[in-house]
């Protein structure tokens, strides 16, 4: 097939004009019949390199996943983009399945969901072999490895299917998280060749990871959802007890919080992920059992309470924000005590020797991460296999410029006191004796008596708690112990003391606002959805993506052909949503006329500047003598984008004639109301004028009075 025909395909189903790297590849890859692995970032366009390819081949394409509940967004997200898909998955009774089945076999769908722990069944499949399958996605390819981080047993079953099916059907494997061993690994065991493994890196270049160590992370955590709070986003914690302790926390503190982890019950999972989804929950509390069957593409942060595992679980957490390629952030909040919650969880696994080796060197790589001083994407890419990776420039560690402060003489302090304490307590007594507390302890061990007691009483006990939280994480202090961990000073923290070494502190982190878009026009557009989508029944990322909501209200499009410019608007969605969102807009642009000069004019599926623009050809059927109204309708555009192209002209010198719209005895009514109000705002000076004077009209007298003064 013709690139010309894809790219068609694209628009008319999906509202994109090109593809994004390395999908056209790929896709032409499937449709030549060979065997194909794509590794592609999280928010790469997965999906997309088999959809395609569904819509060409002649018979059913198979699509294996591990995400149940992402299967359903999927299927409803071609239900809108006008395919047919069904899922098969055990959240379905067995009459819903022999149902779906019948019209898998009619014929009636193009695009089939399951699960791989059906391909365990024996009768499934046999049910496969009788079907016209073409086409075999796999999804999260990774779980076939024994070495990725997420192996599923049933994927292994795969192989089997493949042998079942007649039709010897094209096989593509998509994963977003294969280091080199996972990567062979895959491709080893579906007969994938070399020239068939296509990988567009890693690198997600609308995402800042940012990694905290240096204060108190429940404090930066309110800061931070304060200054974001109109957006979704994602807090993971390692237990089930932190995910409780938080979202309570979050909800006492009039935040829309919810929770997901695996001690609740399926019916409440389900609620809160379906609250979040559908934006009625803005934040969503978890353990890494939640996110995998997400597909919300508007998570503009993901925000790690403690430190993960190993990078892959990570990077695909944290990759969840921003799959609609706006900017949004990562932050790991890391503290010396999560390495050893992981490392408990490693021991007490039923994993080989060998497993747990190879879990404990990923875990110390989290931690090189967490310390490291270089950019914190190139050291994701090179985890990955990436060669030389480029900085990307607006990291943390790229872009931190806060002041750093010596903080050694109090760094001697508390090193010093802990050693007088016999290095035998936690950081709570310690803080409690260098800020001078009364509490009956501290007179039972007679600490009263030492010269470091009440050395820092000009702090608050939780300040300088922190700042040996601080300590520890520069590796100037040891945790030792388990469930009641005790504090010494490392080597290091000697060379402290010794007067060897400085200590160094940051300014407290700055919490930046994240913003997509500041028109308000945007929060309109996201009203709008989210009324349709409420119709519906479906997520509003579903309907359209914030990106998507962020071109329209770049372009401001007026008309059914400049709505089809707008990046993830097809002929689909056009017809069926185009309206609604038409109607928002000119809603908005007869609230804030103003707002039309701004917009970038869109013709024939082009952005063009101001310098490029059309307002010669308005001219021009201005000098043959139609009214605005008639130069609107002959271009199909608005009234309003003609009077402004007007204004240019006149801007231009190009020759206007004024009384034909604007009389005398108006024009003398606005500059009557410039004199009162001032020209700083033209709503407030229509406003004070007879509605029958527009704001063409009020433009026009600016004009006139700005070539009168000059």
């Amino acid at each position: 097939m013709l690139k010309s025909e894809h790219q068609q395909l694209l628009q008319t189903y999906f509202g994109y004009d090109s593809f994004r790297s390395g999908q056209e590849e790929i896709i032409e890859s499937v449709l030549a019949g060979y065997h194909t692995a794509g590794i592609m970032p999280t928010g790469g366009g997965k999906s997309i390199c088999y959809q395609i390819p569904a819509l060409i081949f002649s018979g059913i394409t198979l699509v294996i996943s591990p995400l149940i509940s992402l299967m359903k967004d999927q299927v409803d997200a071609l239900h809108q983009n006008g395919i047919s898909a069904t899922f098969l998955n055990s959240s379905l009774s067995a009459n819903e399945a022999a149902e779906r089945l019948v019209g898998i076999k009619a014929g009636i769908y193009k695009l089939v969901y399951i699960a791989p722990e059906r391909l365990e069944l024996p009768h499934f499949l046999h049910q496969l072999s009788e079907l016209d399958i073409s086409f075999v996605a796999i999804d999260e390819a990774h779980c076939i490895s024994q070495w990725g981080h997420d192996f599923r047993p049933s994927y292994l079953k795969i192989k089997t299917l493949l042998q079942e099916i007649p039709q010897n059907p094209v096989v593509l494997a998509l994963t977003a998280t294969a280091t080199p061993i996972v990567k062979e690994d895959i491709c080893r065991t579906l007969d994938i060749k070399l020239d068939h493994q296509f990988s567009t890196g890693f690198a997600r270049n609308n995402l800042t990871f940012s990694v905290l160590k240096d204060e108190n992370r429940a404090q930066f955590l309110m800061r931070y959802l304060e200054k974001n709070q109109s957006e979704s986003g994602i807090i993971y914690a390692s237990t089930r007890k932190d995910v409780d302790r938080i979202s309570q926390k979050l909800t006492n503190s009039g935040i829309k919080a919810g929770r997901y982890h695996a001690g609740m019950n399926e019916e409440e999972r389900t609620r809160q992920q379906e609250g979040f989804l559908k934006d009625d929950i803005t934040v969503m509390v978890a353990t890494s059992a939640f996110g995998m069957g997400i597909d919300k593409s508007n998570v503009r942060f993901v925000l790690h309470y403690q430190t993960p595992k190993n990078m892959e679980s990570y990077y695909q957490e944290a990759g969840r924000a921003g799959r609609d390629g706006l900017d949004s952030e990562c932050v790991l909040l890391y503290s010396p005590q999560d390495l050893h919650i992981q490392r408990f969880f490693i021991d007490q696994s039923q994993g080989t020797d060998e497993w747990k080796d190879q879990e404990l060197q990923k875990l110390n790589q989290m931690k090189d991460y967490c310390f490291t001083e270089g950019c914190l994407q190139a050291f994701i890419l090179r985890y990955f296999g990436e060669e030389n990776p480029e900085d990307c420039g607006h990291c943390e560690n790229c872009k931190d410029n806060r002041v750093e402060m010596d903080v050694t003489t109090e760094s001697q302090m508390v090193l010093s006191c802990m050693i007088r304490m016999g290095e035998r307590f936690g950081k709570t007594l310690i803080s409690q004796v260098l800020t001078g507390s009364k509490v009956k302890k501290i007179e039972e061990f007679g600490f009263q008596k030492l010269t470091t007691y009440g050395i820092l009483s000009a702090k608050s006990a939780k300040h300088v708690a922190d700042f040996i939280d601080y300590l520890t994480a520069q590796q100037f202090i040891e945790i030792t112990g388990g469930q009641y961990p005790v504090l010494k000073v490392s080597d290091t923290g000697k060379e402290v003391l010794l007067g060897k070494r400085k200590v160094m502190k940051k300014e407290l982190k700055k919490v930046q606002t994240i913003t997509t878009v500041d028109s308000g026009l945007f929060e309109m557009l996201r009203q709008t959805r989210k009324e349709i989508a409420q119709n519906e029944k479906v997520p509003p990322f579903i309907i359209f993506s914030d990106a998507t909501l962020k071109d329209m209200a770049a372009k401001l499009p007026v008309t059914v052909s400049q709505m089809l410019t707008v990046k993830g608007v097809g002929e689909q969605k056009q017809d069926r949503y185009g309206d609604r969102f038409l109607q928002t807009i000119a809603k908005y642009l007869e609230d804030n006329p103003e707002a039309e000069l701004e917009k970038p004019i869109v013709m024939e599926g082009k952005k063009q500047t101001k310098k490029e623009a059309t307002y010669l050809e308005t001219y021009r059927l201005y000098k043959e003598g139609n009214s605005t109204g008639e130069i609107a309708s002959i271009r199909g555009l608005s009234k309003i984008t003609i009077e402004n192209h007007l204004v240019t002209c006149e801007e231009e010198g190009l020759n206007i004639e004024w009384d034909m719209f604007l009389p005398k005895e108006k024009l003398e009514l606005i500059y009557q109301a410039i004199e009162s109000i001032g020209t700083d705002k033209l709503k407030p000076i229509k406003e004070n004028l007879p509605e029958d004077i527009s704001y063409f009209m009020i433009k026009l007298a600016l004009l006139k009075m700005g070539q009168t003064n000059a």
